[in-house]
């Protein structure tokens, strides 16, 4: 479970300050996968950000009582100088996971050949988002974080192998995906949230939280 108990969290942009999260409370609860809708610019990322441990709220208090991922596409303790490889065996370290384990299915989820033991400053912004992908889905735990949907490659056979593997894991974990589009959630969740005037609503079924959202369109 993560919870949000009177949260709020706002930025300076240098001529005002903008509002994220205004005494907001909800909660995830495990077999619960969520979807949040929120316009680009609104706060989407903190609010994962803040999920994962990443960002502190300003007031209020997040709790978690499971294990809760990084977020899709957050390179934090990957080494640019390093290879996918010994990038991978790292992680699986950090994780008390078998070292063999994490770099083969990393490997094979990847898919990148030879680039795979080449330092990771040297990928295309596709093959990171594909390596990033591959560490998420290698580890285990109870709530997925995922900014925006799936990673953004042109290569179909990863999209649809990256596809299978997260519904895999929803048998067991549950997932918190944050997206302008409505679309980008309707395959993953059925209970869903909006963003809006710094509070997150909550709904049973995507298709209510639609109708606000578009409302406030």
């Amino acid at each position: 479970m993560i919870e949000f108990a009177e949260v709020s969290k706002s930025f300076w942009t240098g001529k005002q300050r903008k509002v994220i999260l205004d005494r907001a409370s909800f909660r995830v609860d495990l077999g619960q996968s969520l979807g949040i809708l929120a316009p680009n610019g609104s706060g989407k990322t903190t609010i994962i950000n803040m999920m994962a441990g990443l960002e502190k709220p300003d007031e209020g208090r997040i709790t978690r009582t499971c294990r809760v991922s990084f977020p899709l596409g957050f390179m934090g303790g990957v080494v640019n100088r390093h290879t996918g490889t010994e990038n991978a065996r790292y992680i699986a370290r950090l994780y008390a996971l078998d070292p063999d384990e994490v770099e083969a299915f990393c490997r094979w989820m990847c898919d990148v050949g030879e680039y795979f033991d080449m330092p990771v400053g040297t990928y295309s912004q596709g093959m990171r988002a594909r390596f990033s992908f591959s560490l998420m889905a290698a580890l285990e735990f109870d709530i997925y974080l995922i900014d925006e949907g799936m990673p953004t490659t042109t290569d179909v056979r990863f999209n649809r192998r990256a596809g299978q593997v997260l519904r895999e894991r929803l048998h067991n974990g549950t997932v918190v995906m944050v997206s302008h589009q409505a679309r980008t959630l309707e395959r993953f969740c059925k209970q869903a949230a909006v963003l809006r005037d710094g509070q997150v609503f909550m709904f049973d079924t995507l298709e209510e939280a639609r109708e606000l959202y578009d409302y406030a369109d």
